[in-house]
């Protein structure tokens, strides 16, 4: 059964979320607190371990035109470092407005300030691993790779 975590890397918090074990429904998780971005990829990979992780998306932030910048390149880099780190497929998906949309989302529910905050990395990561879901990612990418 494929079990995939979606994780948005941020410079202080990268936001982590799994999939049901039939790959349909993406949960949010955990917010993974970091100082130094050396932390990043021992923090995630813990984070894939403990869920039994079998396929990981990372989410790509593209520039509103499509174009690549700073960011996109670290999120590029941090995925070939989990692809050599786990031997597992690691694809890359775009994430433009996850996060305005989980701010949008959480205020809906309620959450204010700081418990939104808190918590807005993990819900952009279950909405980016769900859009990876709904275009049918779980269904034959666990040997594919990005």
């Amino acid at each position: 059964m494929p079990r995939w975590v979606g994780i948005d890397v941020g410079e202080k918090r990268i936001g982590v979320a799994v999939s049901d074990p039939d790959g349909w429904l993406a949960t949010a998780r955990e917010v993974i607190e970091i100082s130094t971005a050396g932390e990043a990829l021992p923090r995630v990979l813990e984070a894939c371990r403990a869920v039994g992780a079998t396929g990981i998306v990372v989410g790509l932030p593209l520039n509103m035109d499509g174009s690549r910048g700073e960011a996109a390149r670290k999120a590029e880099t941090f995925a070939r470092e989990l692809r050599a780190a786990t031997g597992l497929p690691v694809h890359l998906w775009d994430e433009r407005l996850t996060t305005r949309s989980a701010h949008g989302a959480m205020l809906e529910a309620g959450l204010r300030g700081e418990r939104r905050r808190g918590r807005v990395d993990m819900v952009a990561a279950q909405m980016m691993l769900q859009s990876f879901l709904d275009a049918g990612g779980a269904a034959g990418r666990l040997s594919g790779q990005e």
